[in-house]
């Protein structure tokens, strides 16, 4: 089964957290990704630019409308996703508990895939 990650995190209060921890949770966020990878379980992933850069599509009366910005109005926003495979929840949450951004304030959403789709 795979399992979908979408982490979130404040993005004022990153940019609230002094530079030299915020290089050193990242490093430890490869460290992540990399030792993921060598178990077997990473399949995918990326980190977002940042909510500014968004442009969202709705659906209003029968048509897309574009505005700018993020899709809903939120404390913390989606800054990145991976998506892993495991043999259920879990141990998609046990891979999840180690994201080293929720020890200073992340969010991490787990999700099961209906059905993965590679091209």
């Amino acid at each position: 089964m795979q399992y979908l990650l979408m982490c979130c995190f404040n993005e004022k209060a990153w940019e609230n957290i002094p530079e030299s921890q915020r290089d050193g949770i990242m490093q430890e966020y490869g460290d992540w990704v990399q030792s993921t990878v060598r178990s077997g379980h990473y399949r995918s992933g990326a980190k977002l630019q940042a909510t500014a850069s968004a442009t969202t599509l709705r659906g209003k009366g029968g048509k897309p409308a574009i505005t700018d910005g993020p899709f809903a109005e939120t404390k913390e926003q989606l800054g990145g996703y991976h998506v892993i495979e495991c043999s259920d929840l879990d141990e998609a949450l046990s891979i999840a508990k180690r994201i080293p951004t929720l020890r200073v304030g992340g969010t991490i959403e787990v999700r099961p895939l209906e059905h993965a789709t590679t091209v």
